[in-house]
């Protein structure tokens, strides 16, 4: 597959070929679905919990005596029927993590790359750099691109100036390569790759 390289600028600055084997496969929506679903679920904090019966501090005196009186047979106050009791089955702190293997997750990001390179949206620069860290300048640079929901991967490191210039822009996203993942490509409309960074994703598929 071959693409037009852009500068920043919108120019023309050559041609790159994109491996088959990385951006020309047929998506797999159930690969991108169990990736998304694994890196959301590590996201959850799991932090949520309440007290249960043996926690809370109230009497535990029998309310009235067992027999005689027509109503249930209730002992401590603590049980979860009643108000300021405990709570049945309540949430406890634990991890929402599942486990997914690497080589699946390697399969879902070459799956989102390919679907981005499918839909035509994916757009190669030159390199990804600013003058200054304005985000007036990166917003006018993305429009003359025709961008405005956008995740921008760039090589080894981000560049100051775009990072500084992106963080206050709510629908773009800027990476390095290694941050790369297949949640933030497709919550995006398009996937702008630098020309180092297409040099990375082919030598760590090699």
């Amino acid at each position: 597959m071959e693409l037009t390289v852009k500068t920043f600028d919108g120019t023309d600055a050559g041609s790159v070929t994109l491996s088959d084997a990385i951006f020309g496969l047929e998506p797999r929506a159930d690969i991108l679905h169990r990736c998304v679903t694994w890196q959301l679920s590590r996201r959850q904090a799991g932090t949520h919990r309440t007290k249960g019966r043996s926690e809370i501090n109230r009497t535990s005196k029998k309310m009235y005596k067992q027999k005689g009186t027509g109503n249930a047979r209730h002992g401590a106050a603590s049980a979860p029927q009643f108000r300021g009791g405990g709570r049945a089955f309540g949430p406890v702190v634990r991890s929402h993590a599942i486990d997914l293997p690497k080589k699946v997750r390697a399969l879902a990001l070459k799956h989102a790359l390919s679907s981005k390179a499918k839909a035509s949206q994916i757009l190669v620069v030159e390199n990804a750099a600013l003058a200054d860290g304005k985000t007036a300048a990166l917003k006018d640079r993305l429009a003359k691109l025709g961008l405005s929901s956008v995740l921008v991967v760039d090589g080894a490191q981000v560049e100051q100036n775009i990072a500084l210039a992106a963080r206050n822009l709510p629908y773009v996203d800027v990476l390095p390569i290694q941050g790369i993942n297949v949640y933030d490509i497709l919550r995006r409309d398009t996937l702008v790759l630098t020309k180092a960074a297409v040099d990375a994703l082919e030598a760590r598929f090699k």
